[in-house]
């Protein structure tokens, strides 16, 4: 079961990120009794999906040690590791994601979809999990830095730019 300090920043982040619901207690209850809760995209945050691949070859590791520190360093912000899917996913601010520079390959989502965002005590490394935890209120990546990562991919594995 997943419990907050209601008066440390961790707590503040993810109210911020379970006010995303219309009922933000709903999240709460969704991480508490599954470890996970949908939250919809385009208001608060969206997400972009990163291939693993992408991003190991972005980061010029697969090692996931590494590659966390990579993403930590390099997004300033929260990002979600899916095992199951072999995907990331960077939290960023909400924008039209027809402005997004990498749709096929990295595609941004918004308005209209939905994440599965973990419970604060999900560390993995196995399942849905943080590989960057939110740090405080409105903790979001930059967007050029996910679209410089996707660039640095590209290159690393001999795509045109």
């Amino acid at each position: 079961m997943t419990h907050l300090n209601p008066r440390t920043k961790d707590a503040a982040a993810f109210d911020w990120l379970a006010r995303a619901q219309r009922e933000p207690r709903q999240a709460h209850r969704e991480w508490a009794e599954r470890g996970v809760a949908l939250l919809p995209l385009g208001t608060r945050f969206n997400a972009v999906r990163l291939p693993a691949r992408t991003v190991h070859a972005g980061a010029g590791t697969d090692d996931l040690r590494k590659v966390t520190e990579t993403l930590a360093e390099l997004f300033c912000g929260p990002v979600i590791h899916s095992r199951p899917q072999h995907a990331y996913y960077a939290l960023t601010a909400p924008q039209p994601t027809a402005r997004w520079v990498y749709p096929d390959e990295a595609p941004m989502l918004g308005a209209g979809h939905f994440l599965s965002i973990p419970a604060p005590d999900l560390r993995g490394p196995y399942g849905l999990y943080w590989a960057v935890r939110p740090r405080i209120v409105g903790d979001v990546c930059a967007v050029p830095s996910v679209a410089a990562l996707v660039h640095i991919a590209r290159e690393a594995q001999g795509r045109p730019q």
